[in-house]
């Protein structure tokens, strides 16, 4: 699941200042190595770009960015390596960046990836749903697989999706096109009010936490729940936690803001 930005969300400094630091600092800790130390690693591009990535990796852990910039710290430059031996027409590469950016949007600010909910915890979610008509909430719904899913065994409730990445978002509502019990939107799931939901579910990152408790504490009904997916409101006690027997060892996290 991906998501937006936003200032209740992120710190006030851009984790790709942290990430140009960290790749400056790996960049001065490599040309060290391979003016002083084994210049002959240079003969070798993919070699040195591995031994750059691994330098800002390194340099990224210290600096205490999440663990998804460090594996793209130390894969950034051995495949910049790659892809510039390729050749490519330029167009290409502008295509791709557009595509990802369309996928992902600002995931950079948001620091929030895009996990997609397998069918074992949908199918553990959809336990936690209340008997009767419900409303329920994905925020950061990726592709919509988990809202089809629960659409599909409880067709008497409702199920809305915000996402913010353009491309995902055309890609969830065009596959759930077909269940009218599911509702797609395009934006920012700090903009959506939680009022009118009993179920609100989360799959984010450590990051928006906080901020996500405080704004379901403001705004969902006593007795409602949260639900996040692999990550705990940080100092609080859950209702509960699903453990779910799927291949990632998911834990479901269960919050009643009224409690």
């Amino acid at each position: 699941m991906s998501n937006t930005d936003s200032d209740s969300s992120t710190s006030t400094r851009s984790p790709l200042i942290g990430a140009i630091v960290a790749q400056v600092l790996g960049a001065v800790v490599s040309v060290l190595l391979f003016v002083f130390i084994m210049p002959e690693i240079l003969a070798y591009p993919v070699l040195a770009g591995l031994i750059q990535g691994a330098s800002a990796s390194m340099m990224s852990y210290r600096l205490h960015a999440p663990r998804w910039w460090q594996a793209i710290h130390l894969a950034f430059p051995p495949l910049a390596v790659l892809g510039h031996s390729l050749a490519l027409p330029p167009m290409v590469w502008l295509i791709a960046f557009a595509l990802v950016l369309l996928i992902f949007w600002r995931t950079d600010q948001s620091r929030v990836p895009l996990y997609l909910t397998n069918a074992t915890t949908a199918g553990a979610l959809a336990q936690l749903i209340p008997s009767g008509p419900r409303y329920v909430l994905d925020i950061g719904c990726g592709d919509g697989g988990l809202l089809r899913r629960l659409a599909r065994s409880r067709p008497d409730c409702e199920f809305v999706g915000i996402e913010h990445a353009p491309l995902t978002w055309l890609w969830a509502r065009v596959l759930s096109s077909s269940l009218s019990n599911v509702h797609i939107r395009l934006g920012d799931f700090w903009k959506q009010p939680l009022a009118a939901y009993d179920l609100v579910y989360a799959f984010l990152s450590p990051t928006p936490m906080p901020a996500l408790w405080l704004k379901v504490r403001e705004e969902m009904r006593p007795g409602c729940l949260l639900v996040s997916n692999s990550f705990a409101v940080p100092d609080q006690n859950p209702l509960n936690i699903i453990e779910v027997a799927d291949k990632r060892q998911s834990q479901l996290y269960c919050y009643r803001p009224g409690d």
